[in-house]
């Protein structure tokens, strides 16, 4: 009989941490792998919960488009940029390398949508990881705040993120240490490019077929499995996100104005705060609408044209209609979070 795994790896290291943070399996976990659980500690409850958001499609809709609107272009393109990288190399890396979750018992999972994935490395450390690293990266010298302090909100962003994952039963420790690393990595090695790299994204007149072609030809050429995984889904979600973003920085760097790389610290009001808010939930409530139309058109057009029902699941995960229609619908939210909501707020006076 085969011994189970010790170590990082380990399950039941992930169910003792379950347990240290008052998670239990509840009374039907044991025998049908269920996610009943009972909750004795609602503080680090709703503190992972919150955390583990932060690699879900509500963190990316709001605060990438937050930094573009109210932090500055600068900023938001090298959080995009290293989170479409970090977040594809993760994604395939699952793929390749299909080491299995946590099974479940001993550990509780608490979602459900990504049990199908498998789980090294952990893509919410690995995002966490880039994201809060890469933002003190850019702002420090601009902003002029204290290079350690901004170290230590990152590393305990991205704890908190990792820890998340654990407890919500998604991740082993070794998964969350891996993509940590591979973040952290990425992120020193890239660092000396960003400036070069950021004004020949802008200058060059081929980079928005570069955009198009470079991620569509990475999505249709995703890793192939022998069961379905919303792996392939969520990567084209970010590349169309991603490249929609980048087309409208050079649209807006030719068309509109010429971008500064200076980042101005702008003095902290209640008037500034207050235009800031307007800024995100107009902006917000423009992106929300714009997903749903373009994806209701693009899915049912579609659909129309292979011949099958738009309420048709299976039929939604083939590849030549689920890549195409997520990608052109992240796509549009990236170029209007950069084109056509800016010229709103113009329009409504919030710049």
């Amino acid at each position: 009989m085969a011994r189970p795994a010790r170590g990082l790896q380990d399950p039941q290291l992930v169910a003792r941490f379950q347990r240290c943070c008052g998670l239990f399996p509840g009374p039907c976990a044991q025998g049908d792998h269920s996610h009943e659980y009972i909750v004795t500690n609602y503080f680090y409850y709703y503190l992972f919960w919150i955390s583990s958001a932060v690699g879900q499609e509500v963190f990316y809709i709001t605060f990438l488009p937050f930094s573009y609107w109210n932090i500055h272009p600068y900023v938001a393109r090298r959080l995009i940029i290293m989170w479409c990288v970090v977040m594809y190399i993760g994604q395939v890396s699952k793929d390749l390398l299909k080491w299995s979750r946590p099974c479940s018992p001993p550990v509780v999972k608490l979602e459900k949508r990504t049990t199908a994935e498998y789980g090294m490395p952990s893509t919410h450390a690995m995002a966490a990881t880039a994201i809060s690293f890469t933002f003190v990266a850019v702002t420090v010298d601009q902003y002029k705040y204290p290079f350690e302090l901004g170290l230590m909100g990152a590393f305990l962003f991205s704890t908190l993120v990792g820890l998340s994952r654990i407890y919500n039963g998604m991740h082993t420790v070794l998964d969350v240490i891996v993509g940590s690393l591979i973040s952290g990595l990425l992120v020193a090695v890239t660092y000396p490019t960003w400036d070069f790299l950021d004004g020949l994204m802008l200058a060059s007149p081929w980079c928005p077929v570069f955009y198009i072609a470079v991620p569509l030809l990475l999505c249709y050429n995703y890793p192939r499995l022998d069961h379905y995984s919303p792996t392939r889904a969520d990567t084209t979600t970010i590349l169309g996100a991603g490249a929609g973003s980048m087309i409208g920085d050079w649209m807006s760097n030719h068309y509109v104005a010429k971008y500064s790389a200076e980042v101005v610290s702008p003095l902290v009001t209640a008037e500034t705060v207050l235009m800031a808010l307007l800024r995100f939930l107009v902006g917000v409530c423009f992106l929300v609408v714009t997903r749903q139309m373009v994806k209701s058109m693009a899915l049912r057009a579609l659909c129309s044209w292979y011949k099958v029902s738009v309420d048709d699941p299976v039929a939604k995960q083939q590849t030549e209609i689920e890549v195409p229609y997520k990608f052109i619908t992240y796509s549009c939210i990236g170029l209007s979070a950069t084109v056509l909501v800016p010229l709103l707020h113009e329009v409504l006076g919030l710049s």
